[in-house]
């Protein structure tokens, strides 16, 4: 699915599924490689402590950056396409989850899908349930690196930082950028390429750099 998330098991006969599995044939490889990585991607997640959810799909591994005194936890029904055949919108490189200091909070809720792309948090980062993000985009609580030259000389990581909040429902288009201290409402698509610098209401398009609302859903 080019939306990211798992693609919905078939309840048809065994001749409608091979007739499926032979005009998308690139969907059966998918699924061959996701059942084949499994045990891998069971393992790559409980040697970073997070415990496996329900209903999870990998299509290619992840890399999971969690810092052992950070909160990492996803609910049910994960989908997440880190490899380049897994979306014809082609992820730049694998989805990253990251929790990058001691402290810091990355909540993720049921039936989330992501492709491609990097989610940040050094404060806290919370995604509420059904929320898909599209491929290459980003998501970040902080600066990475100040601002002021001098500080960022002796202090190279110590960016500014601020939680980001996303609601239940949100499209995230492909290659947007959210970023530190902003709010995303219940509902709301965020058009491909932007980049979210304020809060964003619910139930709304937004969309440009920076993203501003174009009108109610």
């Amino acid at each position: 699915m080019m939306d990211g998330r798992p693609d919905q098991p078939l309840t048809v006969s065994p001749a409608d599924a091979a007739r499926l599995a032979w005009d998308m044939p690139w969907k059966a490889r998918n699924e061959i490689e996701r059942w084949l990585l499994l045990p891998l991607g069971r393992l790559q997640f409980a040697l970073a402590g997070v415990a496996w959810g329900p209903g999870w799909a990998l299509y290619g591994l992840p890399i999971i950056q969690k810092h052992r005194r950070s909160t990492l936890t996803i609910g049910a029904r994960l989908a997440l396409r880190s490899s380049v055949r897994s979306n014809p919108l082609g992820p730049a490189h694998p989805v990253i989850l990251s929790t990058r200091r001691a402290g810091a909070v990355l909540t993720i809720g049921d039936d989330f899908g992501m492709t491609g792309g990097a989610i940040v948090a050094e404060q806290r980062i919370s995604i509420g349930h059904r929320v898909t993000v599209g491929a290459n985009a980003v998501i970040t609580d902080t600066d990475f690196h100040p601002l002021d030259a001098q500080t960022r000389r002796l202090r190279p990581s110590d960016g500014a930082a601020a939680p980001v909040s996303i609601g239940d429902d949100v499209f995230i288009g492909m290659h947007a950028l959210v970023l530190k201290g902003v709010t995303i409402g219940a509902g709301s698509v965020i058009g491909a390429g932007s980049v979210v610098t304020r809060d964003i209401p619910p139930g709304v398009i937004a969309a440009g750099n920076p993203a501003r609302v174009i009108r109610a859903l």
